[in-house]
């Protein structure tokens, strides 16, 4: 019996469901959104059984009539029209918990009307750190935003950067992490396989092989600001010409709708003080085992074993291994499930030709900011926090912590105030 994993979001959808009628939870596929709303639902209809969408088309408008609420329409986007017939029959009844959605992509059709006011969002995504049991955090995402930065920031941990690795490749997605090495490879192997696939218009092999060229050109880039000429060009076309732009944003666009892209915004304040930084995304996938996967990464390339070369993105430096980045990644996917959990918003800091960069920027809903550099290493080297004490003497009080996360075993503050915290013990 596959192992189960509680979920942080489970208390938000249950004290959601007693004060809103409807709530659609939102994913990539595999991240468990069907789990989740079977737990909290009553009737569960599955609409990517063609059997269940006729059946829901016979009935049409009594589609609520003889079920037990909340209703659960998974997969709903299979049958776009049922958005629309959830939000009437919301109009007519708002009395909360009445209905669960769930999607993995965005309906070729879109809904009429976009459900605001009556059918409420929600995130999911892939297993945090926390989540995956690997560690009790000690360190509080939610009480570093508080910003009492004289707090006692401490704990130890177990957990070294070999399991950082294995973290990184056994992936955050419930159904395929607990499998045998070799059955986990293929299981995420076929995932990368569909993506390209069926989820294009025209799912032709050749189109599906350029699709997965430009993934993976996408994967090398991971964790910087890569631009999307450079990812373009890596990628190439399949007659060994350069990828047109057309194309790559269609791939674009198809990756986006299934959430298998989650690239981290570059945070903008209003302050004038900031005026350099720049907008660009830093690049993220859903999962880093995807990205790992597409570059044929294991743990010995990971670590450093036989240093194998990278292709990179132009403008982006040569690196000889993404640990770095990976170890990046994975620690901005767990802080993405952490900051959704207090209302907090998830972007990234980098000036104009990159002379100061943060890595993560949490803001929170009173404008208070945790700002996190995220290193591979046990323990900040001389310079680390540069960039940390240079955002504080601009933010003054509106930074209300400043981070360093590794892969160290202890969650300490250094002599400048600034926490240093191992990423198995950070937490929500």
């Amino acid at each position: 019996m596959a192992r189960e994993f509680p979920r942080l979001l489970q208390p938000r959808l249950r004290e959601l469901l007693t004060g809103l009628a409807a709530i659609s939870i939102e994913g990539a596929r595999g991240v468990g959104k069907t789990w989740l709303a079977r737990r909290h639902g009553g009737t569960f209809i599955p609409v990517d059984d063609p059997d269940e969408r006729a059946q829901l088309s016979i009935l049409g408008a009594h589609l609520v009539e003889q079920t037990h609420p909340p209703l659960v329409l998974d997969e709903w986007q299979r049958m776009p029209e049922l958005w629309d017939r959830v939000r009437r029959a919301v109009d007519l009844d708002p009395a909360p918990g009445r209905f669960i959605l769930t999607g993995s992509a965005s309906p070729a059709q879109a809904p009429v009307h976009t459900g605001a006011g009556r059918i409420a969002t929600m995130r999911m995504r892939p297993l945090s750190l926390t989540e995956r049991g690997i560690e009790t955090p000690t360190v509080s995402l939610a009480s570093l935003l508080v910003g009492n930065s004289s707090e006692t920031v401490g704990g130890a941990t177990h957990v070294g950067l070999d399991q950082y690795v294995d973290e990184i490749l056994r992936s955050g997605f419930p159904a395929i992490r607990e499998l045998p090495p070799l059955a986990r490879e293929a299981q995420l192997d076929s995932y990368l396989e569909q993506t390209a696939l069926h989820d294009l218009a025209d799912g032709t092999p050749r189109r599906a092989r350029g699709l997965q060229d430009w993934m993976q050109a996408y994967a090398a880039g991971i964790s910087t600001c890569a631009t999307y000429d450079a990812i373009n060009s890596l990628a190439g076309g399949r007659d060994g010409g350069p990828l047109a732009s057309s194309t790559a944003r269609t791939y674009r666009d198809i990756l986006e709708a299934v959430w298998f892209l989650d690239p981290l915004p570059g945070w903008s304040p209003s302050e004038n003080e900031f005026s350099r930084l720049t907008g660009m995304d830093k690049h993220q996938m859903c999962d880093p085992a995807l990205a790992a996967r597409l570059l044929g990464l294991g743990a010995a390339s990971l670590l450093g074993v036989g240093r194998p070369s990278m292709t990179t993105p132009r403008g982006v430096p040569r690196r000889t291994r993404l640990l770095g980045p990976l170890f990046e990644s994975l620690v901005i996917q767990s802080t993405q499930v952490y900051a959704d959990l207090c209302g907090a918003r998830v972007h990234h800091l980098r000036t104009k030709g990159g002379r100061q960069e943060i890595d993560i920027v949490v803001e929170g809903a009173d404008r208070r900011v945790v700002a996190i550099e995220v290193k591979a290493g046990a323990a900040p080297r001389p310079g680390t926090t540069r960039h940390l004490t240079w955002l504080r003497d601009r933010l003054g009080d509106r930074l209300a912590d400043a981070v360093v996360v590794t892969s160290g075993r202890r969650a300490y503050r250094d002599e400048d105030g600034i926490a240093v915290v191992p990423a198995a013990l950070l937490g929500p």
